[in-house]
């Protein structure tokens, strides 16, 4: 077996030791993972979604090699409300008063791993910040535009029993 296949069963059998029962999930989100794709878990509430990826994420920072991170893997999970706006999630220019100037403070979306729980239940303008950083690695705060580290992974939750209140995926 080479290195990679190696590192991958381990990876796969470190977050098995948490989740257990939901082999097929664990395989699916971990071959998202490697296409640099994201995913869309479909669960009912209580199922594990939140501890797979939250597992996902520390197996990941665990695991000898190069993940192409400074200061680690850092997982983020974002509680989708009608409410949410799209800069609660990209984050906002802020008046330093130190600087007298703005300066950008940075949301959640900067990150490698990041849940985004119950995502239908965002409004499409929320949803649309997020489809882009999932398509072009990349926010869009104003007129600037923040890279995003090369490796970042969504995981996206829907909740198949209650579809009052939410928003349809495009």
């Amino acid at each position: 077996m080479n290195t990679t296949s190696t590192k991958l069963q381990q990876l796969i059998q470190n977050i098995e030791t948490i989740i257990r029962g939901k082999t097929q999930e664990v395989r699916y989100v971990v071959t998202a993972l490697l296409a640099r794709g994201h995913i869309l878990l479909e669960d009912n509430p209580g199922a594990g979604k939140t501890v797979l990826a939250k597992t996902l994420a520390q197996s990941i920072a665990e695991a000898p090699g190069d993940h192409h991170t400074e200061g680690g893997v850092q997982f983020k999970r974002i509680q989708f409300t009608p409410d949410l706006l799209p800069m609660d999630l990209i984050g906002s220019h802020i008046f330093d008063e130190v600087k007298k100037d703005f300066v950008f403070k940075k949301g959640p979306l900067f990150t490698h791993v990041l849940l985004a729980d119950e995502i239908n239940r965002a409004s499409p303008k929320v949803q649309s910040a997020l489809l882009e950083c999932m398509a072009e690695n990349q926010i869009s705060a104003g007129d600037t535009t923040f890279a995003l580290d090369k490796f970042f992974f969504t995981i996206a939750t829907q909740n198949p029993i209650e579809m009052e209140g939410t928003y349809p995926l495009p």
